[in-house]
């Protein structure tokens, strides 16, 4: 598994961004959002149980994540037909405000080593990736648990302090000073 320290992989993927006809599909890689944070998270598969709860929270947490200047980019091993079907058949995710990633060759999964061992789906991993394609932050569950949105954002404010963040510390509390 790819980890702190590690480059992002290149990956160039089929993406659902929209719902407007003609508009719902694009190409995405790793520069395509230049000069920003990227935050891969990774879901087992669509039109299951768990894992629209996780979509549905990063899209309602998106602006924070924006005013962070990081992308959220979801992505699965679907395919981008699937996920378009998902989004217009679950009332949750039909306005999600990031894009759908469809990593069907599973390259991208598999380059981060994230694919459950038996099952082939992608582990709930959440990547941090600084803006200049580092991974900085790594956080993996197995497939019944889902992820902690708040826990993601505090760890990118941490990250964007650029000092050291003690236990529990959150967003305009004290740092600590080193010596």
């Amino acid at each position: 598994m790819l980890t702190v320290g590690d480059r992002l992989p290149s990956f160039s993927l089929q993406s659902v961004v929209s719902l407007e006809p003609q508009k719902e599909f694009t190409t995405l890689s790793e520069t395509s959002f230049p000069n920003r944070w990227l935050v891969l998270f990774f879901w087992p598969m669509d039109f299951t149980f768990v894992c629209p709860t996780e979509l549905a929270e990063f899209s309602r947490r998106n602006r924070d994540f924006q005013d962070r200047e990081a992308q959220v980019l979801g992505v699965s091993t679907d395919t981008q037909f699937v996920h378009l079907a998902w989004r217009k058949s679950h009332p949750d995710l039909t306005n999600l405000a990031y894009p759908m990633l469809a990593d069907t060759k599973r390259e991208l999964s598999t380059a981060l080593g994230v694919l459950h061992k038996q099952e082939g789906v992608p582990l709930r991993a959440t990547y941090l990736v600084d803006p200049t394609g580092v991974i900085r932050h790594v956080s993996v569950n197995d497939l019944s648990v889902g992820r902690n949105v708040d826990e993601t954002l505090r760890i990118l404010d941490a990250f964007q302090t650029d000092e050291l963040c003690p236990c529990n510390w959150k967003k305009g509390e004290a740092t600590l000073k080193g010596g």
